[in-house]
């Protein structure tokens, strides 16, 4: 049976499709919050303080980072498929908990189970389509992986701002998520298989040295690695200073939660677009060249933000900070993956997701305390800055690109 195995995406179309489709409905969970819990939290507990209202984010981002972490490293004993059926399972109750919560703590463990659920399943999909297609096809492979998911994020979130616009920020928003559960574990159950077997044919002809410590190198010692999850870091850290604080600030500029909804959907669903063609750029280009340009459009969009509050302005905006990531996310796997051997590939991709996702729970810190203390525009601007600064890492202290 393993003579019959072949690296590919033409070979492999079937199942990656089908993983494709999953990945659309584990973005589809994280578009439920995407843009009414800010609100939810002010107008249904009565929180004004932003640090307090950012803390679902924080409890999601710290969850989700060291789920991806050990789904890297528990991958190749358990096997991906079986991750990806319990992180499903997890997710069943999540909306549930939103719709009924007597207190804000019930949101709170409800991200907790929202962070387990992605890092298994979100971490879990990424694997198995770098297992599927091989060297050639990566960057596209995670470039349509990426899209399935974002794009569904941006999707969800305009239709949670439209239905909370229509009927009110609770229940009937959280109706979406009891479907996209229920739908998820289903197409998992019946339709996935596991890819453990494609590593082992991959790993019989790859000529990429083996580390000696996948956790220290990936974060801190081999260049190219550890650039990358920096860079990864910072850019999850703007995009949690995004999910948590821009609806707050397109409120207080007196627009509805349609027009906020909108604004908020703008970002990913350019970000989700954006990656089927970046994606296959991963491959043909510089992936250095593409994660410095990305983080430093990010970079200089979200600068602009307190400057131009017009309804165009903000949506140019955040089409500008959709495309800067969308550059930089496949690219960011498709890097790592490029640097490690085919059994050290899940657990680095896992540490990478670690931090980056950490910055999730960083930028809720960083920009709610800086919006508590100093105003919501000082919090915006800082993160800016930073990431500004993170593509400067990129452009100084990553190698260039590995030899095709």
């Amino acid at each position: 049976m393993k003579d019959n195995i072949k690296l590919g995406l033409k070979e492999n179309w079937p199942q990656f499709t089908i993983l494709v489709i999953v990945n659309a409905f584990v973005g589809g969970m994280v578009g439920l919050e995407r843009t009414i819990i800010p609100k939810f939290a002010e107008l249904e507990f009565g929180m004004a303080s932003k640090t307090a209202i950012l803390s679902f984010i924080i409890a999601f981002g710290i969850t989700k980072a060291v789920t991806n972490y050990f789904t890297g490293k528990l991958a190749n004993r358990f096997g991906r498929r079986n991750l990806l059926v319990l992180g499903w399972i997890i997710a069943l109750p999540i909306p549930f908990l939103l719709i009924y919560a007597p207190s804000w703590n019930w949101v709170i463990f409800a991200n907790i189970l929202l962070g387990v659920n992605q890092g298994l399943t979100w971490s879990s999909t990424v694997v198995m389509k770098i297992d599927l297609v091989g060297q050639k096809d990566r960057g596209l492979a995670m470039g349509i992986n990426e899209f399935a998911g974002y794009f569904a994020v941006g999707v969800v979130a305009f239709l949670t701002g439209i239905i909370a616009q229509e009927y009110g920020v609770t229940p009937y928003p959280f109706y979406l998520g009891i479907g996209i559960s229920i739908i998820g574990l289903l197409l998992t159950v019946f339709f996935v298989k596991d890819t453990r077997k494609f590593v082992d044919q991959e790993q019989k002809t790859t000529e990429t040295n083996t580390l000696e410590n996948v956790f220290l190198e990936t974060s801190f010692k081999d260049r190219t690695l550890s650039s990358i999850t920096q860079a990864g870091l910072v850019n999850n850290l703007n995009d949690g200073m995004i999910w948590g604080l821009l609806p707050i600030l397109l409120f207080s500029f007196n627009y509805d939660s349609k027009s906020i909804g909108l604004i908020a959907a703008i970002y990913p669903a350019v970000w989700g677009i954006g990656q089927l063609f970046t994606g296959k750029m991963a491959d043909l280009y510089s992936k250095k060249g593409m994660l410095f340009w990305g983080m430093l459009l990010q970079g200089l969009a979200i600068l602009f933000i307190p400057v131009f509050t017009g309804f165009y302005e903000l949506a140019s905006i955040a089409a500008l900070l959709g495309l800067g990531t969308a550059l930089v996310y496949p690219t960011f796997l498709s890097a790592i993956a490029e640097a490690t051997s085919p059994r050290q590939r899940a657990e680095s991709i896992g540490v990478f997701r670690l931090w980056r996702d950490l910055g999730y729970a960083i930028g809720a810190i960083v920009s709610g305390v800086i919006a508590d203390m100093f105003g919501i525009t000082y919090a915006v601007l800082t993160i800016g800055v930073l990431t500004v600064l993170s593509s400067l890492v990129i452009q100084f202290r990553m190698p260039k690109d590995r030899k095709k």
